[in-house]
């Protein structure tokens, strides 16, 4: 796995969500299918597919704020009902690979950020985008929000 630290901007129009940080692997693939099936029609909604996490800030911490939706290069005038713009510029550590491994992506971002000194910033949202590959299947990369 190839991992780096970077400081990116992403600008996303998304729905929000709350829910069990336990059910994310289920519930957020969910929402994402309802905001695609709501955004097709916005023609002017066409980017790459994100998510974004509110950070778990401990084990009494089980529920969270999410966002599904998709990365635009303008805020659009006209954010339909229910969605909002986001705008996110933070410093991450990041790693691509397929979607089917995503949670040794999370892990091993997380190990690789510690052995090199970097502190994980709670307060940012933890960003996936993903990525078709072909043969459908999907790559996911993964930005873990870290101190300067």
């Amino acid at each position: 796995m190839k991992y780096k630290k970077i400081k990116q901007q992403f600008r996303l129009v998304g729905m929000k969500n709350y829910g069990a940080f336990a059910d994310f692997d289920t519930e957020v693939p969910k929402a994402a299918q309802q905001f695609i099936a709501k955004a097709a029609d916005f023609k002017h909604l066409v980017g790459t597919e994100i998510a974004v996490f509110e950070s778990k800030k401990g084990e009494q911490h089980l529920n969270g704020q999410y966002y599904v939706g998709l990365i635009v290069d303008e805020a659009p005038n006209d954010v339909p009902d229910g969605m909002d713009v986001i705008e996110l510029n933070e410093e991450y550590v990041t790693a691509r690979g397929s979607i089917n491994q995503i949670g040794s992506l999370h892990n091993g971002l997380v190990k690789w950020a510690a052995e090199q000194g970097f502190r994980r910033n709670p307060e940012a949202y933890i960003v996936e985008t993903y990525h078709p590959v072909g043969n459908g299947d999907e790559e996911v990369e993964v930005y873990l929000p870290v101190y300067t």
